[in-house]
Parts: structure tokens; sequence; C-alpha cells
């Protein structure tokens, strides 16, 4: 994810000294945490209904283009042989003298896709952005299961997993807990590979939620190039801290400074200057633009979670303005 940290001495890197060995002990955490019954309770006005299902799976209370079982009428048509005999309508054919039958538009489950980057990143700073990640992919998580709707859980980082798949109903929002409270600190971010080979998988098409900071070392170019090869709706959920944008905010970004990958220790040192924040302004600016254009011109729902902010605030606003994919 290329996230850095900035010290003031360069460190020295050894297997006792690695950041990335330190955040092992407390890389997880506790289901009993994660479950907050009250931040799950208001997202229960939400939906993650999108146009159109994909037939082929379970019945359940998203919008197919199937026609058959279901409690929506969509249209008549003429009686064909082999049609139940309940499905026709009597009072047309008391007017027309013709035999039609109702049929209904079927409503199946959505697949639903979380893919959460797990890489090193993530955990460090405080408050660390898998900790909000955690807490978005429950939250759409129960939303999706109130809908009878299939949760799949995807870690990535420098590859994908699968840790739990397809759980359906709401009785499940437990077991989702478990499975996102028990994620790992992966390697570096490889998030534009991981898309490539999920758009290379025969997974039923649903709705897929990235939920990651979209820092990747190919550039958001090839990411964003991936992702318009995907079947699926999107949802992306961008994690931020506030200094993302604004690194005067954070105290330490003055004078001289060792800038550190947090996911792969190497450092760098440097002086902090007006030129150099503003070619970093500049930089990230052009990074969030492209991800913003893509979001709008592919109807797709981008919603922006700062870590360091209070997440139920923040997904309220983004249901409440309608900015779920089409």
């Amino acid at each position: 994810m290329m996230t850095f940290g900035w010290k003031r001495s360069r460190p020295t890197v050894g297997a006792a000294a690695d950041p990335r060995h330190a955040m092992d002990g407390a890389a997880g955490g506790d289901a009993g945490d994660l479950y907050d019954p009250a931040f799950l309770a208001a997202l229960d006005g939400f939906s993650l209904r999108i146009a159109e299902a994909q037939k082929g799976g379970r019945l359940a209370d998203q919008r197919t283009s199937a026609r058959g079982q279901g409690a929506d009428f969509a249209d008549f048509r003429s009686y064909a042989a082999g049609d139940d005999l309940r499905t026709i309508d009597w009072n047309l054919y008391r007017r027309l003298g013709k035999l039609f039958v109702r049929v209904f538009e079927e409503q199946q489950d959505l697949p639903v896709y979380l893919l959460i980057d797990v890489s090193r990143s993530m955990y460090a700073e405080t408050p660390r952005r898998i900790d909000a990640a955690r807490r978005v992919a429950l939250g759409l998580a129960s939303v999706a299961l109130r809908q009878h709707d299939a949760v799949t859980v995807l870690p990535f980082s420098d590859d994908v997993a699968t840790t739990l798949r397809g759980v359906n109903g709401k009785a499940n929002v437990a077991r989702v807990a478990q499975a996102l409270a028990m994620l790992r600190p992966g390697g570096g971010t490889e998030l534009a590979s991981v898309i490539r080979q999920l758009a290379a998988t025969r997974m039923r098409r649903g709705l897929l939620v990235v939920i990651s900071d979209f820092f990747d070392a190919e550039g958001i170019v090839n990411t964003v190039a991936g992702m318009r090869t995907l079947r699926h709706r999107l949802l992306l959920v961008q994690m931020v801290r506030a200094h993302d944008a604004d690194p005067a905010l954070d105290p330490a970004l003055t004078g001289d400074v060792t800038l550190q990958d947090d996911e792969t220790a190497d450092g760098i040192a440097l002086t902090i200057t007006p030129d150099l924040v503003a070619a970093y302004l500049k930089a990230y600016r052009a990074f969030n633009r492209q991800l913003h254009e893509f979001a709008d011109g592919a109807a797709v729902g981008l919603m922006r979670i700062d870590a360091g902010d209070d997440v139920l605030a923040q997904m309220t606003a983004f249901f409440a303005g309608g900015r779920m994919p089409s």
C-alpha cells in the first residue's frame, strides 16, 4: 500500500527491530470487540440492493431479469401447455375468452465479495486503518446478510485468499465478525495484480466491495484499468487519514526526517521543504482525481472512510447520500 511512517532518525532494520514483526502479536482482534450490536442496529435501514442481480442464486431480496417464482407481479403472457394452472388469471379469461398466466419477478440473492486490504501498512499508525476497515466490512456484511445475500470475505495483500465463502442469513453476522477479527497482516500491497486475478476467476457476478487506501506500487492507473475489466458492480471504500491530504496535520513532518515504508521498512532521508510538500500534494490530488473520475464515470460507489473519525457517522452519510452503485 506504500503508506509511509515518518521517523526522526534512520532505524536499524533487522529481525528484532523490523516493525512488521513487532505488529504480529497484536495483528488480530477479538470478535466480541468487533461485534457491536448498537453499531449494526444503526445500519438496519440501509440497503445494498443494486439494479439487477445475476440469475442462478438463492431466492432472496435482489431483483433479477428472471421470470418465475416471487411475490412481485411482472406481466401477463399467453397460457402454454405445462404452465401452472394456479397462475391463470380467470378474470382476464372471463373478459377476453383467452387464457393468460400471471408472470412474477424472481428475486435472488446477491453475492457480496468483501475484498479487504491486509497489507502490513494497514496495521501501522494509531488508530490503525485495519480496525476501521474491519468495522466497515462487518457493517456492510450485516446489511447484506439481512437481505439474505451471500457474503464472502477475501483478504488480500500481495495475493488474495478466501477466509469465509458464501455465508447467508443474518444469523451469520457473528461468523463474519470472527473471520474479520482473525485477519493477520500480509505482505505488501499488489491490488492491481489481485484485481487481475479476480477478473480471470469464474465468480458469480455480484457486488465487489474493495476496502483499501488504493496505494499500489503499480500506480492508480493500473488499478483502475484492472477494475474496468471486472464483471461485478463495484463499491470502493477508500481508507484515509486526514494527514494523507494535508501533511501539515502531522507535527512530525518538519525538518530532517527519514521516510520509512511501513511494508518494507526501507527508508529514505529527506528534508521537509515547502517545495517537497507541494510536490507530494500535487501527486496525491492527481491520485484522488483519477479514483474519483473512475467512480463517477463507471457508476461505481465510492465511500471515503477516515480511520481517525467515527465510522458509523461516515457510513450513514454515504448511504443517506444515495451513492450506492446502480
